[in-house]
């Protein structure tokens, strides 16, 4: 069923499903997940992985995918979806709650945070399992840690996973066009 704070929207079961996050943290799980919520602050752990693949030649083509997916991805998520939704994080309306991190001052839906983390991780499984499932692993982390420090609705985590699969999706279908009219120059 769908719900209403003000002028947000969201359904009942992602309120319940906060709550109930809420409900297991404890003092280990506070010291820990703010860290790993803060890796995609600003992209800094991403951005540092897609370096390595680009300046590793085994792996640039791989980068440059990397590249052109969180292009594709932060038009669509933080430029054209973002303002459009403009939708109030869960931290806004229930300010209460004791706060892990600074409340971010952008909106909510999707999450910034998950999307990057996507778009890099399915990328990189996109040509290399081996390297992209801990990475899909860490990307997961992060997404459930926005939840965990009460700045996201579970649709924002999970809109932020689509539009990181649909800019790696891209990306991938964007390289190997680029691989065939070049006729493979890209390693």
């Amino acid at each position: 069923m769908v719900e209403k704070i003000g002028n947000v929207f969201y359904f009942q079961w992602e309120q319940d499903l906060l709550h109930w996050i809420q409900g297991i943290r404890n003092p280990m799980l506070d010291s820990i997940v703010p860290k790993i919520t803060s890796l995609a602050n600003y992209g800094r752990f991403w951005v540092a992985v897609v370096f390595l693949l680009l300046i590793i030649p085994k792996h640039r083509k791989l980068g440059l995918q990397c590249t052109i997916a969180i292009a594709i991805s932060v038009i669509l998520c933080n430029i054209i979806i973002k303002p459009l939704a403009m939708r109030a994080r869960p931290c806004w309306l229930e300010p209460d709650l004791l706060q892990l991190i600074k409340s971010p001052k952008d909106y909510s839906f999707p999450s910034g945070h998950t999307n990057i983390s996507f778009v890099v991780a399915a990328s990189v499984f996109s040509r290399n399992k081996k390297l992209g499932i801990p990475l899909l692993v860490i990307a997961a982390l992060i997404g459930f840690s926005r939840m965990y420090v009460f700045v996201h609705w579970p649709t924002d985590i999970l809109c932020g996973m689509l539009t990181g699969v649909i800019g790696a999706f891209s990306a991938y279908m964007i390289v190997n066009y680029i691989n065939k009219r070049m006729g493979k120059t890209i390693n």
